[in-house]
């Protein structure tokens, strides 16, 4: 194999798909990228056994050819070249020369046929959708993933498809995140989708309208075919939370509060509340005050702030921590909060509709 590329095109190429390459692995070659050069375009190729990442770059192929080369000391050389273009030629041997400007490497690579093949998808159910929505509603979904295994299904997001409808909903036990759009699709599809894999994809998405991306679903695998990248994914199998059943269906209190002003009152007591001192936090929703307090064995805070409040009042505990995840995930400048007694979950819903639906389980307070 020998070929000439952009080395500017190669480190980005190689950064990403890094991120799918195994850190620690029994077989040698999944620590590695595989390069792939044919016809005009070198093609490489990171995978784990459940997340794969493939992409190309245009390139000059003098002789086509394939390789497996560590994806650590590959990315170091590359990312340290001196030059503007990377000249690699790798021989019979799979010794591989790297060159660019005056610097020169030579490495030992691992034969093409000693890495594993990734999961191919037939031509099944398929949707597209835009890239920056899809990547909103990753991110206003993905920080209630579960991080436990104890139900591995809900360290995943449930990808609801139908209707004209595309819906994500993530569940960890102690919050909900459910994040609705309109999407040109009729078929019917359910699949969960590991976090980990959003998590990935999502850094390849882009923000600029006009954007799409195609996702492929098969029966244990999904593909995302973003611009010039195919990440490939296995799908998580087992019974997803009956997520409608725990949102709560009616209310006793209803408020609408600036999403700004709730949060820096959040931050400012939770400022006692460490990792060692843990301790609810504590909300009274009265009058048209929200009135928040702590305290923990290095003293006590409080902060008030107005909010127009319909209804009850009612004194709740929360996590801080999945209290200010809500609500930095929020979109718009004020958010609509649902309540419905001490120990039922908060709602926090956008001022007008139902676009996205927050759920955060309140904790149990001692009495003073």
């Amino acid at each position: 194999m020998k070929i000439l590329c952009s080395r500017q095109q190669l480190v980005e190429a190689v950064s990403n798909v890094q991120r799918a390459v195994s850190t620690k692995s029994s077989v040698p070659a999944l620590e590695g990228i595989l390069l792939r050069a044919s016809g005009s375009d070198l093609t490489l190729c990171g995978y784990d056994l459940e997340l794969g990442m493939t992409t190309f770059l245009e390139a000059t192929v003098e002789e086509p050819g394939s390789v497996v080369l560590s994806a650590r000391l590959f990315g170091d050389i590359v990312r340290r070249l001196p030059g503007d273009t990377v000249h690699l030629a790798v021989d019979e041997k799979n010794i591989t020369t790297i060159k660019s400007g005056a610097s020169e490497f030579s490495i030992v690579g691992i034969p093409a046929d000693e890495y594993p093949d990734l999961p191919s998808i037939g031509s099944e159910k398929s949707v597209t959708v835009s890239q920056s929505l899809l990547k909103g509603m990753i991110r206003q979904t993905i920080f209630a993933v579960a991080e436990s295994d104890a139900k591995p299904i809900h360290t995943g997001t449930l990808f609801e498809i139908g209707e004209g409808k595309l819906r994500l909903v993530s569940v960890d036990g102690y919050r909900l995140a459910l994040r609705e759009e309109a999407v040109p699709c009729e078929e019917e599809m359910n699949f969960v989708v590991p976090g980990k894999t959003l998590s990935e994809a999502s850094k390849l998405l882009s923000e600029e309208d006009g954007e799409t991306l195609e996702l492929r679903v098969g029966r244990r695998h999904i593909q995302l075919r973003i611009g010039s990248y195919c990440v490939t994914s296995r799908l998580l199998e087992g019974e997803f939370l009956d997520y409608r059943a725990a949102i709560p269906k009616s209310s006793t209190t209803e408020i609408v509060v600036s999403t700004r002003e709730f949060i820096s009152s959040v931050e400012r007591v939770s400022l006692l509340i460490t990792d060692r001192l843990k301790s609810p936090l504590r909300c009274r929703f009265e009058g048209n005050e929200i009135h928040l307090s702590c305290s923990t064995a290095i003293g006590r805070a409080s902060d008030s702030f107005s909010a127009a409040i319909l209804g009850d009042a009612v004194e709740m505990g929360f996590n801080n921590r999945y209290l200010l995840d809500a609500l930095r995930n929020s979109e718009g400048d004020e958010v609509r909060l649902q309540l419905n007694g001490p120990l039922s979950p908060m709602k926090v819903l956008p001022r007008e509709g139902e676009d996205y639906l927050f759920l955060v389980l309140p904790v149990r307070l001692k009495t003073d």
